[in-house]
């Protein structure tokens, strides 16, 4: 079966759609409203598009993330039947200027994703399990409500140094802090709540638990990424994959006869990295193989705070081995290297 490439540049209100079938072969067929009606207006075009070839057409989307504006679309897509690729900005730009393009407007950016895409042939990806997807939406607002309790909180200290502060002003931040932290806890209650109806979550996140240096806030916040990645592989991901989705993986820097450090690619979600160096720092500090292996790496030289993002990669491959093998750690199942 022969893929049709959909390129699509979405924006808040509309998508700009170009075609292609091989990386000669490019057309922008329109503009549509980034709402229900305008995706079915793409659908029937994109249906009377393949009815006019020869052979039957896999329909394949090629988006890139654009902050949640994609998602209803996205949704859509998979209802469709049709397959979908959320691909790299970065990577697609830096492709282009490899192909010599340069330009970039609404409608050319559909069709340089079209035409990486039947160029590059990236795979599909699976939709996110849907109580994934809630645990990360309740997530991503919690930690939103958590960074303006933070900001509040500074504000209110600010005050208080103050010489002679207005009452008003002092009383203003300590309404909204009590409401900021009525919302944490209706949050709180909504995950627990989300947890209890959703077996599975709460089996594997009891398995990620297991884990040295994951403790309750992080086993959430990697019981979503598992998923993620699961459906960005589908199912096929490897451990050294997951740890350059995290943005872990090593980067060497050589050129000849210099050597430079050796830098992480810091790709991804930078707030999860930080989440897991935390772990990774209160882990070594108990007695358990991360801190032997920590303790190994210190002994050979390694930098301390190198070691400790070694550390937090090495926890990473464990968490998505757990996940995968459906089983609890144990350390004679994940040997240190001598």
């Amino acid at each position: 079966m022969n893929t049709c490439y959909l390129g699509i540049d979405v924006a808040l209100d509309h998508l700009d759609v170009a075609t292609a079938t091989t990386p000669a072969l490019r057309k922008f067929i329109g503009r549509y409203a980034n709402h229900l009606a305008g995706w079915q207006a793409l659908a029937a075009a994109v249906e009377a598009l393949v009815r006019q070839q020869p052979s039957e057409q896999a329909i394949q989307l090629i988006v890139e993330p654009t902050g949640g504006y994609e998602e209803g679309l996205v949704a859509f897509a998979y209802r469709q039947g049709w397959l979908v690729t959320l691909v790299s900005p970065l990577q697609v730009r830096r492709w282009a200027e490899g192909q010599g393009q340069r330009a970039k407007t609404d409608r050319q950016d559909a069709l340089l994703l079209a035409w990486y895409g039947a160029s590059m042939q990236p795979s599909p990806q699976d939709e996110l399990d849907e109580s994934a997807a809630q645990l990360d939406d309740l997530l991503r607002r919690r930690h939103d409500v958590e960074q303006l309790r933070q900001a509040e909180h500074n504000r209110l200290a600010q005050v208080q140094r103050k010489p002679h502060p207005h009452p008003a002003v002092q009383a203003s931040l300590e309404r909204t802090l009590r409401t900021l932290d009525d919302e944490l806890q209706q949050l709180e209650a909504a995950i627990q709540q989300l947890l209890k109806t959703q077996a599975d979550l709460q089996a594997q996140r009891k398995l990620l638990r297991s884990s040295p240096a994951i403790g309750e806030k992080l086993s959430l916040e990697m019981l979503v990424v598992c998923h993620r990645f699961y459906a960005y592989t589908r199912g096929l991901g490897t451990v050294k994959q997951f740890a350059a989705f995290l943005g872990l993986d090593p980067q060497p820097h050589e050129s000849g006869k210099a050597k430079g450090h050796t830098f992480i690619s810091h790709q991804g979600n930078a707030r999860l990295r930080a989440l897991l160096y935390c772990g990774a720092l209160g882990g070594v500090r108990g007695h358990n193989p991360l801190r032997t292996f920590y303790q190994r790496l210190v002994a050979d030289g390694k930098a301390k705070k190198l070691a400790l993002v070694a550390c937090a990669r090495k926890v990473a491959t464990w968490v998505w081995a757990l996940f995968t093998s459906n089983t609890a750690f144990e350390a004679s199942r994940f040997p240190m290297p001598s």
